[in-house]
């Protein structure tokens, strides 16, 4: 027998061409009426970047402030996002209740906080699309593979 799925990580990039991982994820969360948690993770900038920027602005401490304001304005976007696609893909039977989809942006390495993220909801599969035609996988779904103690659905997009 099949193990049962209560909690899908969906992780996304957000760029255009990933609806048909989102659509697996929403056919798994439909078919086990699981929780699904969308999630973005934006990489930090490098180190190097960070103290240019900080050495033009003199430590001004807005710049904390610009940094939170923009994961939240991705947030944002990612929310509004989730939102569109389930007005614009699901059939009425298909739409979830609101407790059963989160949307969140993370920030870190990509498939550390994905796998960070999983541990964290105890999800029962992580679903991820995969961009890269010249290699098997990219780098980020290969590590999220290699290193996961969880099933990983890897939908090509």
């Amino acid at each position: 027998m099949l193990p049962r799925v209560n909690r899908i990580l969906y992780a996304s990039d957000i760029r255009p061409g990933s609806r048909p991982a989102f659509r697996a994820a929403m056919s798994l969360c439909g078919q086990y009426q699981s929780q699904i948690t969308f999630l973005h993770v934006v990489e930090p900038v490098s180190g190097y970047a960070e103290r240019l920027v900080r050495s033009m602005m003199s430590d001004d401490p807005s710049l904390k402030a610009l940094h939170d304001e923009s994961l939240e304005h991705v947030q944002q976007q990612v929310v509004e996002r989730v939102e569109r696609f389930c007005r614009e893909e699901l059939d009425v039977a298909e739409m979830l209740e609101e407790r059963q989809l989160i949307a969140r942006v993370e920030e870190g390495s990509p498939w550390k906080k994905i796998l960070e993220v999983a541990d964290e909801i105890d999800a029962t599969v992580i679903v991820m699309g995969v961009r890269h035609q010249n290699s098997l996988l990219g780098d980020t779904p290969s590590k999220v593979i290699h290193h996961s103690r969880r099933p990983v659905l890897t939908v090509p997009l």
